[in-house]
């Protein structure tokens, strides 16, 4: 109900404001959705631990009354939303949440380093996914009235995605070309290296086709979706264990043409796996799987 309110004061036309202050209305809206999707599976995915272990008492329900519990940081908040909610983006979410400190706290430019007309489609890429999460609609948050205004965002948002990825990929062909016929400007030889690493040094990777130069690339990513661990007799009292990992596309580059797709959406985009499986190891698998030899 006040992510409600807070975007109603954020897309209310009839009473003008600046692009700063119905910006701020809605990151305040961005993370109390983002808050309610969580605490929708459990409060205590929202609830700061304290070394006493109040808060986490009450939001499991354990302390009764009138008690309240304090939340975690809305960076926490946005990265528990980003492993559980796909495709949320927490980086773009939090740079919304620097952007509104900066502009309550300090003196600098705060929302202005983007134009609305860019800033909204971001904003809505976030929040559906949330209201997915919720299992609310847009009529449901912003009304029928301005459902129509949402869903415009929603969709050049996924033009500017598709547009983007576009243009990375042929750009990057485009320098691998001049630099294979030693036409490059000076300027940009300078910056383009083949065979230069652009890895992001995510915790997994596996070898893919690039979409711009069909060399081998390399698709990373950190979180793990899935682990499953299968052990293998080498002698009478003694296994060894293989984890096998099935784990979210977050980040492409390609040492020959260069290109580097960041985010879950270019890589989709682009037509390469939003997935892969690969070898892991202990630490991907859940707390409370046993792991060794009894």
């Amino acid at each position: 109900m006040k992510a409600k309110l807070f975007l109603n004061r954020a897309m209310d036309e009839d009473d003008p404001r600046s692009f700063d202050e119905r910006a701020l209305w809605a990151s305040l809206a961005l993370e109390l959705l983002a808050k309610a999707a969580l605490a929708r599976v459990s409060p205590l995915l929202i609830a700061e631990p304290s070394e006493d272990g109040v808060n986490l008492l009450i939001a499991s329900g354990l302390v009764e009354g009138d008690a309240r519990f304090i939340s975690v940081r809305a960076k926490t908040i946005y990265s528990r939303c980003q492993k559980a909610f796909r495709p949320f983006n927490a980086v773009e979410a939090g740079n919304m949440s620097a952007a509104r400190n900066e502009y309550l706290h300090s003196s600098g430019v705060g929302f202005a380093t983007i134009p609305p007309p860019a800033w909204w489609p971001r904003y809505w890429s976030l929040a559906i996914v949330l209201l997915a999460a919720l299992e609310r609609d847009i009529n449901e948050l912003v009304g029928f009235d301005r459902a129509s205004v949402v869903e415009h965002h929603l969709a050049q948002n996924a033009k500017n995605i598709e547009h983007r990825t576009e243009t990375l990929i042929e750009r990057a062909k485009q320098r691998l070309a001049q630099f294979r016929s030693k036409s490059l400007p000076a300027k940009v030889a300078a910056e383009f290296t083949p065979g230069r690493d652009r890895s992001a040094g995510l915790r997994h990777d596996i070898a893919e086709v690039c979409p711009a130069c069909g060399e081998q690339g390399l698709l990373e990513g950190d979180d793990v979706s899935n682990a499953e661990v299968e052990y293998e007799q080498i002698s009478e009292y003694d296994f060894e264990p293989t984890v096998t990992v099935t784990v979210e596309a977050e980040y492409f580059s390609c040492r020959t043409c260069q290109l580097v797709l960041d985010g879950w959406e270019l890589i989709a985009q682009a037509g390469l796996p939003e997935q892969f499986v690969t070898i892991g190891s202990e630490e991907d698998l859940p707390l409370e799987e046993e792991y060794g030899n009894d």
